[in-house]
């Protein structure tokens, strides 16, 4: 399939447009997507949505969010609405009491909880890179600490989860 734009270069991005409750899709090639990309991003910015969500419900800020500063990487809460992006990891816990009810709005969850295959169905190469992950000899380790803290219901949790590691092998 060619270009919608171009029709010279292969479509490898996909876009479905829906604009007056008009359905479009469109199939691009790198180079038309990209340009796509820039036209969307100087129509309607991701900073200008997050900042959108961030003043959803508020029409001043406190004085604490005016003076919310990273401690590690200097931006301010204010830079963050502005711009749309955090400056490093830190800022989560900098900025906490005001993103989690942001990150709620776009999520529907404060809390992330990710996706992974069901160990059965994953393939093997996938379930070896687990057991990898989840490090035996580490699980060992904490079971004798649990074991040694007479913290009798984590060292049975630990002890299953080991078997059913050794069992995969």
């Amino acid at each position: 399939m060619l270009c919608d734009v171009c029709g010279k270069n292969p479509a490898t991005v996909h876009l479905t447009e829906i604009v007056d409750d008009q359905m479009t899709e469109l199939h691009l090639c790198e180079p038309c997507a990209r340009q796509k990309s820039e036209q969307m991003e100087s129509q309607f910015g991701l900073s200008d949505l997050l900042a959108g969500l961030a003043d959803f419900e508020k029409k001043t800020p406190d004085k604490e969010e005016v003076a919310l500063k990273c401690k590690s990487c200097g931006l301010t809460y204010a830079d963050f609405k502005k711009v749309g992006r955090l400056g490093c990891s830190e800022c989560y816990t900098s900025f906490r009491k005001y993103l989690a009810p942001l990150l709620k709005r776009i999520h529907g969850s404060s809390q992330h909880v990710g996706k992974s295959p069901l160990q059965d169905k994953a393939p093997v190469g996938v379930r070896q890179a687990k057991k990898e992950d989840m490090g035996l000899p580490t699980l060992k380790e904490k079971l004798q600490k649990a074991i040694a803290a007479e913290n009798f219901e984590e060292a049975a949790r630990l002890r299953d989860q080991i078997r059913g590691l050794e069992g995969q092998k």
